[in-house]
């Protein structure tokens, strides 16, 4: 049942000359398989720790005994610019990274500074208070809301005695749980290694001792010779690997190149799905094309982009592309891993934009994914704003988004509601083919009818005894493979 509020709001938005209202808010059962079969979703909850199951040994003799269970976590964030609201969302969307990431929270601090202290990011004083925090809780890693320094890293690390890790390093980590192509494990690979290059250390001298001796003292081929620390043949490993992560990422960039080299030659117009992360981009893609994809209440669920076919109402046919999604600060190191995948978004015709109608800061993640498509170059694409998860926000804010965002429309993925006025304005908003044309095709040629179909706008067509008198609009290499059979326009 709809409330009355909904009920004003359906209200508000329908338009008076269609007749059908929104679908209900429960979802409908014959659309209950739009999302697939989700054998990828079985096999990531197949095994999943569960925090509060296991038990305590009073009295472990044995050395390999270690204890299975969840990382206990403190979020420290440093306030520095917006209200006090802005940074409780931005602590509680890295509590639910922690948790995507297989965490338990045990306690989140804020603390109010002009600017993150450069030796300990929350000051000497504020350490030794989380030190405190962290022997009473027993907690065994320190996350911190922001990208620490190597510096920052060490000092940390060394006063609190736990493992302390930034939001550049959470993120990272997910990504890696999450990642299953070849291309997208190379990635996130890729984006670890330049994240870990600057912040290689050790336990006492175990990295800064100088190898030495006969083969390096024991380091065999591949060191340089007496002199050169672990640190140092550590560190160029890594950069032998992150060039043959790179040149591998080439060979994947000419591949998708290529795909994309081949639609661009069909002139075939292509759609990406953007937004933040868990906005219901994914959802979206299965309603529309029925494609499958992954769905998971979590945040970067899907990583990997996923293109599908789609066609319009007069046939015509587009592509729709599920992208990586956004989130606030995403890591430098990503940005550049991900330039091939995040390239899609940049190319496309239109952007549909997916916004978290129940997220308590809609208006921050537009602001962060806004930011992000900028960076890659795709501030100027065309924008379709769609507010999701309309069945679980709140009435008011879904008015204050659409008073504030004009031209939006609010949708369900869940529910169905709106995704028959989102396919018409998507279909409204692909390019139109430039050249108009008159041709009278005969019968058996009906390979060019099917073209005008798929790639072109059909304007009006008469069956007559010769062929198919058709005026439709084309692009111009349909139009050269028109040109024989081309008449002038009647009237």
């Amino acid at each position: 049942m709809t409330s009355a509020a909904e009920n004003s709001l359906d209200d508000e938005y329908v338009d008076d000359t269609a007749p059908e209202p929104y679908p209900s808010d429960e979802p409908d059962p014959e659309d209950a398989g739009y999302d697939g079969a989700q054998w990828d979703l079985a096999d990531r909850l197949s095994l999943r720790r569960v925090a509060g199951l296991s038990t305590e040994l009073t009295d472990v003799t044995e050395v390999e005994y270690r204890q299975l269970r969840l990382e206990r976590v403190v979020l420290v964030s440093v306030w520095t610019t917006g209200s006090e609201v802005d940074a409780e969302n931005s602590l509680l969307e890295l509590k639910l990274l922690a948790e995507t990431a297989g965490s338990e929270i045990l306690e989140g601090l804020i603390q109010r500074r002009q600017r993150p202290d450069p030796a300990t990011y929350i000051g000497r004083g504020k350490v030794d208070e989380l030190r405190q925090v962290v022997v009473a809780t027993g907690a065994d890693t320190v996350i911190c809301d922001g990208e620490l320094a190597p510096a920052q890293l060490r000092n940390l690390e060394d006063r609190v005695k736990v493992k302390v890790i930034d939001r550049t390093a959470l993120i990272l980590d997910i990504f890696a749980q999450h990642a299953k192509s070849a291309e997208g494990k190379a990635q996130v690979e890729l984006a670890q290694l330049q994240y870990l290059k600057q912040r290689l250390r050790g336990w006492g001298g175990n990295l800064s001792r100088q190898a030495g001796g006969r083969a390096s003292g024991g380091a065999g081929i591949g060191g340089r010779g007496p002199g050169e620390t672990k640190l140092e043949t550590d560190r160029r490993r890594i950069h032998s690997r992150i060039a043959k992560l790179r040149a591998s990422l080439r060979e994947m960039d000419s591949t998708r190149e290529t795909k994309r080299a081949e639609r661009r030659r069909h002139e075939i117009p292509s759609v990406a799905i953007v937004g933040y992360t868990n906005a219901g981009k994914s959802s979206l893609l299965n309603r529309l094309t029925g494609a499958g994809v992954l769905v998971e209440d979590a945040l970067f669920a899907t990583l990997d982009p996923t293109t599908r076919r789609a066609e319009t109402a007069d046939s015509r046919v587009y592509t729709l592309t599920d992208t990586v999604g956004f989130v606030r600060h995403l890591p430098h190191d990503l940005v550049e891993a991900f330039a091939s995948t995040l390239e899609e978004s940049a190319q496309a015709d239109l952007l549909v934009h997916v916004v978290d109608g129940s997220d308590p800061d809609p208006v921050g993640q537009i602001k962060a994914v806004r930011t992000v498509l900028n960076d890659i170059g795709a501030g100027k694409v065309a924008e379709l704003i769609v507010i999701n998860k309309a069945d679980r926000a709140d009435p008011d804010q879904l008015v204050a988004l659409r008073s504030q965002y004009p031209d939006s429309m609010i949708v369900s993925a869940r529910t169905g509601r709106g995704i028959d006025e989102l396919r018409a304005r998507v279909e409204a908003g692909l390019p139109r083919p430039e050249i108009e044309v008159t041709a009278l095709i005969p019968y058996q040629r009906g390979d060019l009818v099917n073209r005008i179909h798929q790639a072109g706008e059909l304007i009006d067509v008469d069956h007559q005894a010769e062929g198919s008198l058709i005026r439709a609009r084309v692009n111009a290499q349909l139009a050269g493979m028109l040109e024989p059979y081309q008449v002038a326009p009647a009237g």
